[in-house]
């Protein structure tokens, strides 16, 4: 009886420590896992490559995206196990003269491409959580630079503040010498104070706004407080327009879009599986039994497998097959909606790029030059206080809106990049000039 046992007794015991030598691997690889170094946030001026950079390596975002990955290597490597074999032991009669001991091993065997299709299924879902990588990057990155030019805005905003407040002083200090030569009424000088004070709340709004631009920036990699002190970079340099064609060809490789294709990839594979799952397994068996009666070992072959007669998996495949139609529709929704958020950023930034160049070339110029003549005018008592201020007002609008419209020009720049996600949009196509 031993000699017959003894075969089958150690091809449990060979089994199963293989198996539990993976587990440990699995777990001391997992737990030896050494993340890289991030950078440091600098204390003084940030650039934006380096705001990319920390939001890269620190962003909570793009870790739960990377550990989505690394779990979906777990389930590549599960699903390309075979089954377990099983053994059986059972005893019949407990008088030992008329004992009957049976120990059987049974292997199943998957049949209709079952491991194929698991291994397949596994591979896309990996895809798909690399692709969902890419799209948090993409947004990660447009979130950031949005955030950096939001702060370069702040900064410019508060010191248009700052010199709107110079102008008021010396717009004051004008009206007040010449209330004291008696050339001027009074109520000039207290104009001048009023739209004076007017510029101060401007001044301390644009500071509040400079404070928050900077902790948005900063929560990109994870911090509530701001080390920087401010961000090095140049508004008035305008982001690059490609053509439109170049554009929506580059699409068809966007993270979203590859993503909602790879989406149709992976419910087809998942339709395969339920596919191969409606033909039956085959386990085959293979023991011994001792007839102490009999006082004789026999040995004991068998194969068995599921009659199809009324679960088919009929269900869990049409399923299947309906939603991989629903990826689809899916992917053709996600092509129309790209493009045509494509489509409107490309037309806010070839908007916005010539109405920046207007203002900085016509606008912005005309108005300092009506404000200087108003002041020149006014302190010789040519004009009076009222044109003073209202070309004042007019320099400061001009001003403000280049700040608006240039901010405008870098929040589509970076749209356009996060849809067809690609860092330098100079690389799809030299820039097209205004006309």
């Amino acid at each position: 009886m031993q000699k017959l046992f003894l075969p089958l007794v150690l091809a449990v015991s060979v089994h199963v420590p293989v198996f539990a030598q993976t587990s440990f691997f699995i777990e001391d690889r997992a737990g030896t896992a050494i993340s890289p170094a991030s950078p440091s946030e600098p204390g003084g001026p940030l650039t934006l490559s380096a705001a990319l950079a920390l939001a890269a390596s620190a962003n909570p975002d793009i870790a739960v995206a990377s550990r989505e990955i690394d779990a979906m290597d777990g389930a590549v490597q599960q699903a390309a196990t075979r089954p377990n074999p099983e053994l059986v032991t059972s005893l019949e009669d407990t008088r030992q003269a008329t004992r009957t001991t049976t120990l059987q091993l049974n292997q199943p065997i998957e049949l209709g491409g079952k491991r194929r299709a698991r291994m397949t299924s596994a591979d896309r879902n990996r895809d798909a959580a690399v692709a969902d990588l890419a799209i948090v990057r993409a947004a990660l990155r447009a979130t950031v630079m949005t955030a950096f030019y939001d702060v370069l805005t702040a900064q410019e905003r508060h010191q248009l503040a700052l010199a709107s407040v110079e102008l008021a002083q010396r717009a004051t200090s004008i009206a007040a010498k010449r209330v004291v030569a008696g050339k001027a009424s009074p109520v000039d000088e207290t104009r001048a104070q009023v739209a004076q004070a007017s510029v101060h709340i401007e001044l301390a709004q644009a500071a509040s706004a400079l404070a928050i631009t900077r902790q948005r920036l900063a929560a990109t990699w994870g911090k509530s407080r701001p080390r920087f002190e401010q961000v090095d970079g140049d508004l008035a340099i305008l982001p690059p327009l490609p053509s439109l064609d170049a554009l929506l060809q580059r699409l068809q490789q966007s993270p979203g879009v590859a993503r909602s294709r790879l989406e149709v990839r992976r419910r087809q594979a998942l339709a395969q599986v339920e596919r191969a799952r409606q033909v039956p397994d085959l386990t085959v068996s293979i023991g011994a039994k001792r007839d102490e009666q009999l006082g004789r070992n026999q040995a004991i072959f068998g194969v068995s497998i599921p009659l199809s007669l009324f679960d088919r998996n009929q269900g869990n495949l049409l399923e299947s097959l309906r939603r991989t139609d629903k990826a689809r529709a899916a992917l053709t929704a996600s092509e129309i909606q790209s493009a045509s958020e494509l489509t409107q950023a490309h037309e806010q930034l070839d908007s916005a790029r010539q109405q920046a160049q207007l203002l900085q070339q016509q606008i912005v110029p005309g108005a300092q030059s009506a404000y200087d003549a108003a002041t020149t005018g006014f302190a010789f008592g040519k004009f009076s206080f009222l044109d003073v201020l209202d070309a004042q007002r007019t320099l400061l609008h001009a001003k403000s809106q280049t700040l608006q419209t240039l901010a405008s020009a870098h929040r589509a720049a970076a749209d356009i990049e996060r849809l067809v996600g690609i860092a330098d949009m100079s690389l799809i196509s030299q820039p097209q000039e205004a006309p």
